[in-house]
């Protein structure tokens, strides 16, 4: 599970390696937003956030922010139901009020979130901007990196969880053997 944002910061005085956060990308999502209002969907730990108050506070004011905590999606992607009816049906209650206030703009603030995109997208339609802060996310860790990434690298996935089960699940989720 991702660690909180305000986790990240305890995390990087406690190991001697480089940690890469994510926070929900409200700078992008104010600047992008044709209505003036932005929907953030996140966990509600994320959004109880110091780091994310913070956000809130630097670019809230170029946008009428709505917060959407979303109960129940790490736990269907961690299942590996992306597009199922209990999922579809999750993400109707979480993006509905999000909609209906208005929001073309919808912010995902979790790294899980991403592998719900297409149903996101499905729910939200054509006329809704889905801000997916990956791409930023991956920009940042190859700062980070730096030389470190030139040829590649190897993929190595840990669990305490059932190996198998979790090894079919990355599979599904990264789209490749692993």
């Amino acid at each position: 599970r991702e660690a909180g944002l305000d986790q990240a910061r305890e995390l990087r005085a406690h190991y001697a390696l480089p940690i890469v956060g994510i926070e929900p990308a409200v700078k992008p999502a104010a600047q992008a937003t044709r209505s003036g209002i932005v929907g953030i969907l996140a966990t509600a730990g994320t959004l109880q956030s110091r780091k994310y108050a913070e956000l809130l506070q630097r670019f809230g004011q170029f946008a009428r922010v709505l917060s959407q905590p979303a109960s129940g999606l790490v736990e269907q992607v961690e299942a590996g139901d992306l597009d199922g009816p209990r999922t579809l049906a999750l993400l109707r209650t979480c993006l509905q009020p999000l909609l209906d206030a208005g929001a073309d703009t919808v912010v995902l603030g979790c790294t899980h979130y991403p592998f719900l995109l297409d149903s996101i997208r499905a729910v939200v339609g054509p006329q809704v901007q889905v801000i997916d802060p990956g791409a930023a996310v991956a920009r940042r860790v190859a700062e980070v990196l730096g030389e470190a990434l030139v040829g590649g690298g190897t993929l190595r996935c840990y669990t305490s969880g059932n190996a198998p089960t979790q090894q079919a699940l990355m599979c599904r989720l990264l789209g490749e053997a692993v």
